[in-house]
């Protein structure tokens, strides 16, 4: 398994990859989520969406988590924010 480096601030970069992940999905028009839709089901089509799209290098099969999906849907999410947003900081 390869080595993750640790975000600082992940809980709260993952709660902003949730949020920058249903608006992408529900912009595609891809996706519909509801208010009963866990975190867990939320993570993991974000990741398969992303993965989908080619914007995150997919997961060797054997490495597929909820954490390690978290975790890249975080990493994405820092990506997408600006260098001096306070979650980077």
């Amino acid at each position: 398994m390869a080595k993750k480096k640790k975000l600082k601030n992940e809980a709260e970069l993952l709660k902003e990859g949730i949020r920058l992940g249903v608006a992408y999905g529900e912009n595609r028009g891809v996706v519909e989520f509801e208010a009963t839709d866990s975190q867990h089901e939320k993570i993991e089509y974000i990741y398969r969406l992303l993965v989908h799209d080619q914007l995150v290098q997919p997961l060797a099969k054997l490495d597929i988590s909820q954490k390690s999906m978290a975790h890249k849907v975080a990493l994405w999410a820092s990506k997408q924010l600006p260098p001096e947003h306070p979650l980077l900081n």
